[in-house]
């Protein structure tokens, strides 16, 4: 750890610190109360909402597409998910008002059991920075929903882009007011490290059960079991 020094740590939130398939399950739980709508059409659900988001996401770091917010493109997703229920089971049709209940479950996700003591017991050493892929409004009632503690969280919607696009890391160098290598990345997808790592973040992967893990090639500054593994690793007693 000598050779590591951070001033400033850095959170991405959906799937690192949120559980996002969980709550995204219980909005497509409560679309329509069709029996038909089993454990793995549920799962055939999430898998279509999580690529239509990534899908979009994408295009638009590409420049496929026009910058818009999450939260019209969790509405286009909710849209496609409703879609397919009724397709599953014909005789269920969404109304308007559970597509749009749908949209918004991707603000009420539940936090991992220690997320909220781990960002505590870190925000006690330093300044915590979340840097989402969520609109201003839903992080906002994201961070609500979970609880999370913050000194700053930072919406990738102020670089009118998606991670790993370089301007979202950006915001939180700009931000804490430091050199890159000062902060630390922590996430739970190797995709999002790389973007950080790109920009000269030190980077630390936190294991989830719904994240992205690393490749053989990566090589990322920490590798921790959760966020006390995390803060033990950093001194953080």
């Amino acid at each position: 750890m000598a050779e590591l020094t951070i001033d400033a740590v850095v959170f991405d939130v959906l799937g690192t610190l949120v559980d996002e398939p969980a709550g995204l399950r219980a909005g497509i739980g409560a679309l329509t109360p069709s029996p038909a709508l089993d454990a793995p059409g549920a799962e055939r659900l999430l898998l279509l909402w999580q690529r239509h988001i990534e899908r979009e996401q994408r295009r638009v770091v590409d420049g496929d597409r026009p910058y818009l917010p999450s939260d019209a493109l969790d509405r286009e997703a909710a849209e496609v998910v409703a879609r397919a229920a009724g397709a599953e089971d014909p005789g269920a049709v969404a109304a308007p008002d559970a597509v749009e209940s749908l949209a918004r479950a991707a603000r009420r996700l539940p936090p991992w059991p220690d997320t909220v003591a781990g960002l505590a017991r870190l925000a006690g050493r330093f300044p915590l920075i979340g840097l989402s892929n969520a609109s201003r409004t839903a992080l906002l009632e994201l961070n609500a929903h979970a609880g999370l503690r913050w000194h700053q969280a930072l919406s990738a919607e102020d670089a009118r882009t998606y991670k790993p696009d370089p301007a979202v890391y950006r915001l939180a160098v700009t931000v804490a007011g430091l050199p890159p290598e000062r902060l630390l990345m922590v996430a739970a997808h190797a995709w999002d490290l790389r973007g950080a790592q790109a920009l000269g973040l030190r980077t630390a992967y936190v294991a989830r059960p719904v994240g992205d893990p690393p490749t053989a090639s990566d090589r990322f500054d920490l590798y921790a079991e959760d966020l006390a593994d995390l803060a033990g690793q950093l001194g953080v007693s």
